[in-house]
């Protein structure tokens, strides 16, 4: 959400300002099991994470993972599931997923995978028609997942053939019930829409969104806030690795931006001695383009 508060950005994608509870999750396990993948670090050094899919500017998916700045790259979003409503991706201006436009990215995420890269399909986002009515409706919304983007088979899998390395669960809307049973078969804890689900210690990683949520938001000289809310989410929710939620421009977010300088000496600083520290999650792919953010930091996450 802009400034104003006005939608301002191409696709989907419209920042929630939650209360310091929006985060970004990572899982490959659905419910029943039906997904146990294990994402292997090369190291414990922290890494970047980007939203690539809601801006036509931002260049291919295979040109982001050529960048070299990115360890994960989430493909946002699926925008439409739940309740019974046909799946549906939305990719912006990218391709066309309603005449089967969408498959070609296959080559790219091959491409970005060949170099170690993990892709992930984020579900959900800041609009679009997504909800869960009961547990059995998030099976069926998991059997669709895993059989159109993950290791399953179906003979309409919108970005074609490539596997998938993950799901990762951006929920801004709707109810906050039932996504537990997804994961298994505003920053107060717990996330208020997908608390339960956090406390599954099925999640792998979780991006925090530290912008748009003032209370636990870093500002220019003061570290407190947002050091309070890093210690409280990685205490705890039981997830391997925490990731720190940024804005890549200014004009990514309403609030919360951090500049280089600040983060590097710092913000980071702050953090990185965290078990759990992961590296840091930007919004987005387009708006880095514009900053250069994650060339300026990739050396010091």
């Amino acid at each position: 959400m802009d400034k104003s508060g006005a939608a301002r950005r191409q696709g989907l994608r419209d920042e929630a300002n939650f209360m310091c509870d929006s985060a970004y999750l990572l899982t490959h396990r659905l419910l029943l099991s039906l997904v146990m993948l294990i994402l292997a670090r090369g190291s414990d050094a922290g890494g970047i994470a980007i939203y690539w899919g809601q801006n036509g500017n931002e260049g291919t998916l295979a040109e982001t993972c050529g960048t070299g700045n990115y360890d994960f790259v989430n493909i946002a979003f699926l925008s439409t599931f739940g309740n019974g409503q046909t799946p549906m991706i939305n990719l912006a201006g990218h391709c066309d997923p309603y005449s089967n436009g969408c498959t070609g990215l296959s080559s790219d995420i091959n491409s970005c995978q060949a170099k170690g890269i993990k892709v992930i399909l984020s579900i959900g986002g800041g609009a679009g028609s997504y909800y869960l009515t009961s547990k059995e409706d998030a099976g069926q919304v998991a059997t669709y997942l895993w059989n159109n983007f993950l290791g399953g088979q179906s003979s309409s899998r919108p970005l074609g053939p490539a596997v998938l390395d993950g799901i990762d669960f951006d929920i801004e809307g709707g109810t906050n019930q039932h996504w537990d049973d997804l994961a298994t078969s505003p920053m107060p804890i717990p996330d208020a829409w997908v608390g339960g689900a956090l406390k599954t210690g099925l999640f792998d990683y979780v991006w925090v969104q530290f912008y748009n949520n003032p209370p636990c938001q870093y500002t220019s000289g003061n570290v407190g806030s947002l050091e309070d809310a890093w210690k409280q989410w990685t205490s705890d929710i039981p997830a391997t690795k925490i990731f720190l939620g940024l804005p890549a421009a200014p004009d990514a977010a309403g609030s919360g931006f951090i500049p280089v300088g600040d983060l590097k000496s710092t913000v980071l600083p702050a953090i990185k001695d965290s078990g759990k520290y992961g590296g840091v999650m930007l919004w987005s792919k387009y708006y880095d383009d514009q900053t250069g953010y994650s060339s300026s930091i990739k050396s010091d996450v």
